[in-house]
């Protein structure tokens, strides 16, 4: 579904296709790591973000204004009348996590609502039950802080992309889809800590389960992974070996399919080295959106400085 975006503004410090070949290498990686795959996740595209921002686009109240108005910048005004809104004025506001792609929560925006988020950065709701706008985290403290807006193809949906400051529902899970109709046909409760993920997450969830494994029942079941975390060298020695493999891949000419699956093991390996060391992958691809902005060459010259 196509997304349009609507105008930026400066944003503070706080699915891959299966045609293309990082599609594939990402389906290699779940089966791979156990991933059942019956999650999709639509992730908006990075490239946009690296194209200016405009002014501030929601002016200041007037004094004139009566309550509940919102004097708002004509191409703004433009965006929010190009929204095809429901017979209540509403349409549907998703909540994405800008690094991961979860999905966070969902709610209802009207044109009120939108306009205070594009001006505050701050993922702004309806509330249906209050007819009142509210504002994610004004209670909590837990805001959604919004890097860019979508809007689907018919307008009539829109999708709030941004960094989450701490948990978003209100059960204290990161996310409110965390209970799977798959698993409840199975018999399985809903665990809080099960999140709509993409295939890397869906791995970096294995790799982590198999880390507590070691500490709950040992050595049990034979495990690649956990022979991993348990032996740094060997670790080290196969990311330096799948380093080697996929550079060859160039300098050989070697096929799309290996290159492929070379990319697919390094990256594999080297997400157990990320859980060794307690980091988590959110983190890393949060670096590399911070980069969007900057050039390599200025971003490394700025390493060397510090």
């Amino acid at each position: 579904m196509a997304a349009s975006p609507l105008p930026r503004a400066p944003v503070s410090s706080s699915s891959a296709a299966a045609a293309s070949p990082w599609g594939r290498a990402l389906l290699l990686l779940r089966q791979r790591g156990g991933g059942s795959g019956r999650c999709a996740v639509v992730t908006a595209a990075a490239p946009g973000w690296r194209r200016p921002f405009p002014a501030a686009s929601v002016a200041a109240r007037s004094a004139g204004s009566t309550p509940g108005e919102v004097a708002v910048d004509p191409k703004v005004e433009a965006i929010l009348d190009s929204v095809k809104w429901d017979s209540k004025g509403l349409a549907v506001a998703i909540a994405q996590n800008v690094d991961t792609g979860a999905i966070l929560m969902q709610g209802f925006a009207n044109k009120e609502a939108l306009a205070t988020t594009i001006s505050t950065r701050k993922a702004t709701f309806y509330s249906r039950s209050r007819s009142s706008l509210w504002t994610k985290g004004e209670t909590s403290m837990n805001f959604i802080n919004v890097h860019d807006i979508f809007l689907d193809c018919d307008r009539d949906s829109i999708i709030y992309l941004g960094k989450p400051d701490g948990p978003t529902c209100h059960t204290g899970a990161e996310t409110c889809y965390y209970t799977s109709v798959y698993d409840a046909l199975q018999g399985s409760k809903p665990n809080q800590d099960r999140q709509v993920v993409s295939t890397l997450y869906s791995l970096e969830d294995t790799i982590s389960r198999r880390k507590e494994e070691i500490v709950t029942e040992g050595s049990g079941k034979p495990s690649w992974t956990k022979k991993l975390i348990l032996d740094n060298r060997l670790l080290c020695s196969k990311i330096s070996e799948e380093a080697g493999e996929l550079n060859q891949t160039l300098l050989e000419n070697e096929d799309e399919s290996r290159t492929i699956s070379e990319m697919g093991d390094l990256l594999y390996h080297a997400m157990v080295l990320l859980r060794v060391k307690g980091v988590r992958m959110e983190q890393v691809l949060e670096v590399l959106r911070k980069r969007f902005s900057q050039s390599g060459i200025e971003e490394k010259a700025s390493r060397n400085k510090s």
